[in-house]
């Protein structure tokens, strides 16, 4: 299908309108009949751009509701307060959401399954490492590095965060300068532990 400039129109489909008196093409959908019972828009109905637009000006999407259910169509937050199936914590096989089946590199998704880590627990686990001071896996955190960091990867992440949160990367602007300084503090200190090879 080519662009056009009016979305939605789907060109050459060789439909004819279906306004009782046109003969143009159908080259735009419309809603289908009403009491139709279907998931989804079902059957569509194809005008013209002439009749389309007749036949928006005249749809009313709220036909059929209480002044509840319209008010509760209008939220803002409409939608949102019902679970899509695929996403319950019963959905999938054997307990295990669908969502569960993504690869997922970063652990994104299954960090939040499985319930996010707190800061203070992920520092309380690499200082139980024993190969971590207290601040030492504090200043891990602030780098943003795990147990397995060696002095090149240490290096790379400082050199990155540097250029990161440097005034004159931000055209001047010091918005980012505790986290700099946190950054080379931590740094400093990572630089000279002996846990790191």
């Amino acid at each position: 299908m080519r662009s056009t400039k009016f979305h939605g129109r789907y060109e050459d489909t060789g439909r004819i309108c279906e306004h009782p008196t046109c003969e143009e093409p159908g080259e735009f959908r419309a809603p289908g009949l009403a009491g139709n019972s279907f998931d989804g828009p079902g059957q569509w109905r194809w005008f013209c751009l002439d009749h389309v637009r007749e036949f928006n000006a005249g749809y009313d999407w709220f036909e059929g509701m209480s002044a509840d259910e319209i008010l509760s169509a209008q939220s803002p937050a409409s939608g949102w307060a019902s679970e899509t199936r695929a996403f319950k914590p019963t959905a999938g096989v054997d307990g295990m959401p669908r969502w569960a089946d993504f690869h997922d590199p970063l652990d994104a998704i299954g960090a939040r399954a499985n319930g996010i880590k707190s800061r203070a627990r992920r520092e309380a686990e690499m200082a139980m490492d024993g190969r971590f001071s207290p601040d030492e896996a504090k200043a891990l955190e602030v780098m943003g590095l795990g147990l397995e960091t060696d002095r090149r990867r240490l290096r790379r992440r400082y050199s990155e965060l540097v250029r990161r949160y440097h005034p004159d990367r931000n055209g001047g602007d010091r918005k980012y300068e505790k986290r700099l300084t946190r950054v080379v503090d931590a740094y400093q200190l990572l630089r000279k532990s002996r846990a790191i090879g």
